[in-house]
């Protein structure tokens, strides 16, 4: 076993009894979430909420009838607003390492499908690493949505947490999960302090190695939903890991085998019929594009392909093919996150 998953298996099995205990806020969720999502967590079990540590919200829309996998789960609460999201004949994994966690998420499963009012709970909890899922018997292609919140820095192989999203996900199937990345590369003798790994911190990503890693993984192209600033409110936290500048975002990926790893410009449209619950003026695919209800816009190839080959295809109506090419594709509105000038990647 190695030392650093040891040390975060003890701080959030042992030394964190609740979010209270954390001593910064740099795994905490600020932003606040829809109405819907407020209306589930009035339903969820006040310990779970207590014992929740998150930095984001990574729950998309389109979940009725689907097959999610929340990679780190602790407590669940994000299973459980899934298990509601997705329908009683939807499905929710939740994979967890921590005893402690897992005592707390397994123990509401019958309470929370009677307070969804299912027949019987459509959420199962796994204990194991989600370095490797394969141990866990979760096949490939098999499942829709993969999330995760705040907890892929804590992870000593990052490499195999993304071949594994990979590998289990469907054709189409969506990754979509919040986390904490850094400005540079933290150094080795701090990414293996204790406090500064529990915290959130010291096993982040460089957003640059981040980005090489997922095209080596094999996602092509990915974007940002959204970014915010983290500030380190801890004095001494701040003393040891200041020099860096860190955000908090929430990444979207497919896996599609034609993503392309820059926009490229075929000459195709998209529209958005409108019909997206919580979206009926506008979508956001990412940062990169926001497509307006009834207007029809130019789309790079990825995001025609990204509206035409996965569950969100019934609200678009994308024009045009690959057929003819027109060079790089200008017209993506968000192109400052990424060092080579494309917007999904």
């Amino acid at each position: 076993m190695d030392p650093i998953i040891e040390q975060v298996k003890d701080y959030y099995g042992k030394q964190i009894k609740s979010k209270d205990d954390l001593k910064s806020s740099s795994c905490c969720c600020n932003e606040r979430p829809s109405q819907d999502i407020q209306q589930i967590l009035s339903l969820i079990a006040p310990e779970i909420l207590d014992k929740f540590y998150g930095c984001g919200s990574p729950l998309p829309p389109l979940l009725a009838g689907t097959t999610v996998l929340d990679l780190g789960c602790g407590t669940g609460r994000d299973v459980y607003i899934a298990s509601k999201l997705v329908g009683e004949h939807g499905k929710i994994i939740g994979v967890d390492m921590t005893d402690e966690q897992l005592v707390v998420a397994r123990k509401y499963q019958d309470e929370q499908a009677r307070l969804f009012g299912y027949a019987k709970s459509n959420v199962s909890f796994l204990q194991g690493y989600i370095e490797d899922l394969h141990s866990l018997a979760i096949p490939d292609r098999s499942v829709d949505v993969v999330i995760s919140n705040c907890v892929i820095n804590l992870s000593v192989n990052k490499e195999a947490v993304f071949k594994e999203i990979f590998r289990v996900l469907k054709p189409g199937g969506e990754l979509f999960f919040a986390d904490i990345f850094a400005d540079r590369r933290i150094p080795s003798e701090l990414a293996q302090n204790p406090l500064l790994r529990g915290e959130c911190l010291g096993g982040v990503m460089y957003i640059e190695d981040f980005r090489r890693l997922m095209r080596s993984c094999g996602w092509a192209a990915f974007g940002y939903t959204s970014t915010r600033e983290v500030h380190i409110d801890s004095p001494e936290m701040f003393n040891l890991i200041g020099m860096a500048s860190f955000t908090s975002r929430t990444v979207r990926a497919f896996k599609l085998d034609d993503l392309e790893d820059g926009c490229e410009d075929y000459g195709q449209t998209a529209c958005y019929h409108g019909k997206i619950p919580g979206s009926p003026h506008f979508f956001d695919v990412d940062s990169g594009l926001r497509l307006y209800t009834g207007k029809t816009m130019p789309v790079c190839g990825n995001y025609a392909s990204i509206l035409s080959k996965t569950r969100y295809a019934p609200f678009f109506t994308v024009n045009g093919n690959r057929q003819k090419h027109f060079g790089a594709f200008g017209g993506c509105s968000d192109c400052s996150e990424t060092t080579d000038g494309s917007c999904c990647a």
